[in-house]
């Protein structure tokens, strides 16, 4: 019997940002061999209403402007990619709920990085924000525009890497036929007492490195056609991080790194690329 079909998420709120969205996970769905479900979520008030009885909220309006922004994506995924399988589904209630029981079971979501209902001043919408930090599935920011030809680029920010994040990063390279740049950043707030300058340091030997070269020689040993170079720099590891993404086509991070309180779910670091990475941004957790 073959094995069931995986599927790619994504949602959609009739925003510029979410098309952005719809383009990139159709990419990856048929990347991936992947169905492609698109999801918008009603805006409707979350308590039963009797709409006979309250005229004045046009349901039939709202539900006609879904069904427009649907079939806009839906056109949107078949202009990107006519040979990917993609549905449209209808539904009610908190949209980040709605996708993050849509994670369940899936093997990616992929959000845009502001909705249309969002504060202009900010830079990663709030759906967005609480997708990325509790989802079960990995997630796929669409952020800005990667370059096809450009590595992935994989961010070591602790000292102990997240195998999950590695693997994700590997297997990305390897569906784009890209080389991989795995690069471990150390603070350079933590090294005030050390001899290194805060310059790129390629070759320092720290119990980070060591830990690093385990887990990315396993997840090679998995993708061996993936060509892949470490590098080790000193500096602002977010700062770093965003000035690589110009010339990246697609970042990834784990969701928390080791200097992040074990109560925060979503590391200051990969914070700061969701909010001003210029390519896209995969966000996998532990």
């Amino acid at each position: 019997m073959e094995p069931a079909k995986t599927s790619v998420v994504v949602g959609v709120d009739g925003s510029a940002s979410a098309l952005s969205a719809v383009r990139l996970a159709t990419r990856e769905a048929s990347q991936r061999g992947s169905d492609l479900r698109i999801i918008h979520v009603l805006a409707w008030p979350l308590v039963p209403l009797d709409v006979a009885a309250t005229p004045q909220i046009p349901y039939a309006a709202m539900l006609a402007d879904a069904e427009y922004l649907l079939a806009e994506a839906l056109t949107v995924a078949a202009v990107t990619d006519p040979a990917v399988s993609a549905t449209t589904e209808m539904t009610s209630g908190n949209p980040a709920a709605v996708l993050l029981d849509a994670a369940r079971g899936t093997d990616l979501v992929v959000v845009g990085k502001r909705g249309r209902g969002g504060f202009a001043g900010l830079l990663l919408g709030s759906v967005a924000v609480q997708v990325v930090t509790h989802s079960t599935a990995p997630v796929l920011v669409a952020r800005g525009e990667g370059h096809p030809a450009a590595p992935v680029v994989l961010g070591l920010d602790d000292a102990i890497a997240s195998a999950p994040a590695v693997r994700e990063a590997f297997a990305a390279a390897c569906r784009r036929n890209a080389d991989l740049l795995a690069v471990h950043v150390l603070d350079d707030t933590a090294l005030l007492a050390t001899t290194f300058a805060s310059t790129p340091a390629s070759g320092v030997a720290t119990p980070g490195t060591q830990a690093h070269s385990r887990v990315l020689a396993d997840a090679h040993a998995l993708f061996p056609g993936v060509p892949v170079r470490t590098d080790t720099m000193s500096g602002n590891p977010g700062r770093l991080l965003i000035q690589l993404s110009e010339l990246a086509q697609l970042m990834v991070v784990g969701a928390r790194g080791c200097g992040g309180f074990s109560g925060l779910l979503l590391g200051s670091v990969s914070q700061q690329l969701l909010h001003h990475a210029a390519c896209p941004v995969l966000v996998v957790h532990r």
